[in-house]
Formats: structure tokens, C-alpha cells, sequence
């Protein structure tokens, strides 16, 4: 959410900032709400102080026994506090209204983001490893010979319907051990604190990191109330809501294994096939909370942490900077890293890096008290897929098949694996 005070101070930079995200004006509207809220705030004050003074002059009145001026302040007083209460409903509705005003609106790019409409104007920052050079047509994941046994998509419809798969058997495993490989090598290598958290949230949860009120549709609600996290960065993010650290807790650093939930609302017709887009997924994320100096760095940190799983498995990637109008809403700069998929012959993304600045804070009233004892100031958060487990999975079988249907795996995962490296063509792990 944004800061009024800001949005006051400099109403022409906050509305060219938003333009960059191709969004119109709204600093006049904003300021509009918020003048009106504060001209009823004070006028409630300024009816409370009559009210006041004419409180302590009742007795006077009473005492002289002037008994017309006595019910005159009766009267007065009673007015007052009629009109007390209606400018402070008003106020209220004035506030709700400016809130959910802000609350609406997308996070301001930092001023080096390139500004862009979409995918296509993001800008690369570098790329690792050399796709593979294939004696043969590389197939898509779903097509392996050595993974139809073992990637039900036929029994998940039954199950759950479209967009869902059931995995089994030796897939199942390698699935898992890419997810166990992930936060070991995050917290022991990485020095990131694992954390398992709830896949079920309360409503300010999910406002607090900015899928609601604005992306309610992209998300699954219980009917008692609950949302199911699109992500961790839900519940790890919100472990500092309405909290204050101190300064030499910064920053602090989590990751955790879930399970994640989208509908998909948007992408209607888009990586139907095969397990790339799934209502159900599994997420290895990483969450750090630090002070405004901190951020920048550690989105750095951030960034070479998942581009580091990637390494380690031997897959190749390129890191770019998401334009302004390709950036998510509650980020001020984003990197994303994309693997390569043969099947496909392009690089998609697994992980998303982003910099919130004090963006989500100040939803969850997150806030540090510095080391010099100041006063409390907004945190500033970060997140980043670490990475997603399926679309790894996805990665790891395409760029180690071979022209027999077999899937040489990355050696890395060999401890996860009881020492198998390789996944036979009738999908046996050897």
C-alpha cells in the first residue's frame, strides 16, 4: 500500500510513476478522498471541543440557577454529540474509501526498470549454461517414454478435472527429491531458516501480501472463510505482520516447501498440456525481511540462491529484469529466471525474484525499530520462487532424455535418490 504522506508531498511523481505501469491519474482523485476525510476529522475535533466547553459551563449554569441557559447547553450538548458521531461516520466512510483506493493500486517501479508492455520488452541480464545440441527432436516431458507410467493426467481429470495430474512411482520420487534437494541445499548452503507453515489462511493474510482485494478471482476461498495460499510468500510473509523488530534481527531469512493453489483465472487456453500450468503445484519459497538499506542486496543474494539450484543441476538459464508492464503488483523491480525446456525449444519461467520495497509492510503494519532507537519504520520484503518444484521436475526429465526414452538425471540429486542417476525407458529409476 502507499504512503498518503508521499502520495501529498509530490502528487505529479506518483501519478507519472503509475503511468509507467500504463495506468491513468489518480493522485487528484486520492487527494480528493483524503481532504474530505480530514476536513470531517477536524471538524468532529472542533465539535468536540464545543461540546467540551459547553459540557463544563453546564454546571456553572446550574450553580447560578440561570435554568434557560442550563437546558441551552443541555440542548448544545446533545447537538454536538449528534453531530460528533455523523462526521466521525463520515470520516470512517471517507477512510474505508481512500483505503480501498489504495489498496487497489500496483506497487511504483523503481527508476531503473525498463518500461515496457509486455514479456517482450524485458530485458536480459545474462544467461548460464549451453542448451544441449540433440542428435534427435527432444520431446516434451509428457511424451517421455520413460514418464507416461509414471505422469497420470487421464486419472487426475477423473479425480479433480483438467489442469491437475497425479504423479506415481519413480516421477513421484524424483518430484519429491528435487523439493528436499531444494531446502537442504537453502538452508544448509544458503543459511535460510526452514519454516512450515499453513496452506490455509485468514483474509488479511491474503491482503496483506496483495492478492486481495484486487486478484481474488486468480485465488481458491473455503466456504468458512479461509483462503488456500497461492504461494508461501502468503505465510511467510505475514509472520511479521503487525509486528516490530529490531534492527539486528534484519534480516531474516525463510524458506518453506508447499503446496500452492491458483485457478488460473487468466490464462484461459495457455500450457493446457502437460503439467506446466496446474490449479496444484508445489513450491520451494524464499521470503527475507530487511531494512530499506538491505533490499537491494539482498535481492542480489535472492537471485543467485535459485539461480543456484539450476546450476547445481546442470540446467541452463537466462536471468532478465521484468519491464514495468510485465511486473507483478506488489513489486518495484523483479527478476525472473527462465530454464530451458528442449521440448518447447524456449526458456520458461521458474522463478520470479522480487523486491517489495514497503509495499506489503505497510498492508501487515510490518515495521523494525533501528539501531540507533528512532522511531519504528516499515520493513522492507522480498520474495522468490526457490524454485518451482514441477516446472523443475519438467526440466530436468526434457533436458536429460535420450533418443531410447530414457532420462539421465542430474547427479546432484543422486543422494535424494539412493544413488540412482538415471530413469530407464519403462520408467524405472537405475
Amino acid at each position: 500500500m502507499h504512503d498518503i504522506r508521499a502520495i501529498r508531498e509530490n502528487p505529479d511523481a506518483f501519478d507519472a510513476a503509475l503511468a509507467r505501469r500504463g495506468l491513468a491519474p489518480v493522485a487528484a482523485q486520492i487527494l480528493a478522498i483524503d481532504a474530505a476525510r480530514r476536513e470531517k476529522i477536524l471538524a468532529a475535533e472542533t465539535a468536540q471541543a464545543e461540546q467540551n466547553k459547553a459540557s463544563k459551563e453546564i454546571g456553572k449554569a446550574k450553580a447560578s440557577g440561570d435554568e434557560a441557559e442550563f437546558q441551552r447547553l443541555r440542548a448544545l450538548v446533545a447537538d454536538k454529540k449528534a453531530e460528533i458521531a455523523a462526521l466521525n461516520e463520515a470520516a470512517k466512510a471517507e477512510d474505508a474509501r481512500l483505503q480501498d483506493m489504495l489498496m487497489g493500486l500496483p506497487n511504483l517501479p523503481l527508476d531503473d526498470i525498463p518500461d515496457g508492455e509486455d514479456e517482450a520488452d524485458n530485458v536480459e541480464l545474462h544467461r548460464r549454461g549451453t542448451p544441449r545440441a540433440f542428435a534427435f527432436d527432444p520431446k516434451e516431458h509428457y511424451d517421455l517414454p520413460a514418464v507416461q507410467a509414471g505422469m497420470d493426467f487421464q486419472t487426475a481429470a477423473k479425480l479433480a478435472g483438467s489442469r491437475f495430474v497425479v504423479l506415481k512411482g519413480a516421477v513421484a520420487r524424483i518430484h519429491r527429491a528435487l523439493a528436499q534437494f531444494m531446502l537442504d541445499t537453502h538452508t544448509t548452503d544458503n543459511g535460510l531458516t526452514e519454516v512450515n507453515a499453513p496452506v490455509l489462511v485468514r483474509e488479511e493474510a491474503m491482503y496483506g501480501t496483495g492478492q486481495l482485494p484486487k486478484f481474488g478471482q486468480d485465488s481458491y476461498q473455503t466456504r468458512e472463510g479461509w483462503w488456500l495460499i497461492p504461494t508461501s510468500e502468503v505465510t511467510l510473509t505475514n509472520t511479521v505482520s503487525e509486528t516490530i523488530l529490531d534492527a539486528a534481527e534484519l534480516p531474516r531469512r525463510m524458506t518453506a516447501h508447499s503446496l500452492c493453489f491458483r485457478s488460473e483465472a487468466g490464462s484461459a487456453g495457455r500450457d493446457t498440456a502437460g503439467m506446466l500450468r496446474q490449479h496444484q503445484f508445489e513450491k520451494v519459497e524464499m521470503v527475507s525481511i530487511t531494512t530499506p538499506d538491505q533490499g537491494r542486496d539482498e535481492l542480489e543474494r535472492m537471485t543467485k540462491c535459485a539461480e543456484g539450484i539450476l546450476e547445481r543441476l546442470g540446467l541452463p538459464y537466462r536471468t532478465v529484469v521484468l519491464c514495468t508492464g510485465d511486473m507483478g503488483f506488489g513489486a518495484r523491480r523483479t527478476h525472473d529466471i527462465e530454464v530451458w525446456l528442449p521440448g518447447q525449444n524456449t526458456y520458461r519461467e521458474i522463478s520470479s525474484v522480487s523486491l517489495c520495497g514497503d509495499f506489503q509492510a505497510r498492508r501487515m503494519n510490518a515495521r523494525y525499530r533501528p539501531a540507533d532507537g528512532g522511531k519504528p519504520e516499515y520493513v522492507h520484503t522480498l520474495n522468490g520462487s526457490g524454485l518451482a518444484v514441477g516446472r523443475c521436475l519438467i526440466a530436468v526429465l526434457e533436458n536429460g532424455q535420450e533418443e531410447d526414452g530414457s532420462v539421465n538425471l542430474p547427479p546432484a540429486l543422486a543422494p535424494w535418490l539412493g544413488g540412482k542417476t538415471r530413469l530407464g525407458a519403462d520408467g524405472v529409476l537405475v
